[in-house]
């Protein structure tokens, strides 16, 4: 499945190194945020991570 031409899966795997990224830099402190917006962001992350390993799993 894709969109505009690019793979969904891909898409997913990019939206979540870039949510992975901000996680481990809220954890360390490099980035300073409220821990709500890291509690939030991190369940989206594991959301995301789901629906791209079930796409990567039924496209491959």
């Amino acid at each position: 499945m894709t969109i505009a031409g690019i793979s969904l899966v891909l898409i997913m795997g990019i939206i979540n190194l870039l949510l992975v990224t901000f996680q481990v830099s809220t954890g360390k402190r490099w980035i300073k945020v409220k821990f709500n917006w890291h509690r939030r962001l991190g369940v989206l992350l594991l959301f995301t991570a789901l629906i791209h390993a079930i796409l990567a799993y039924l496209f491959r």
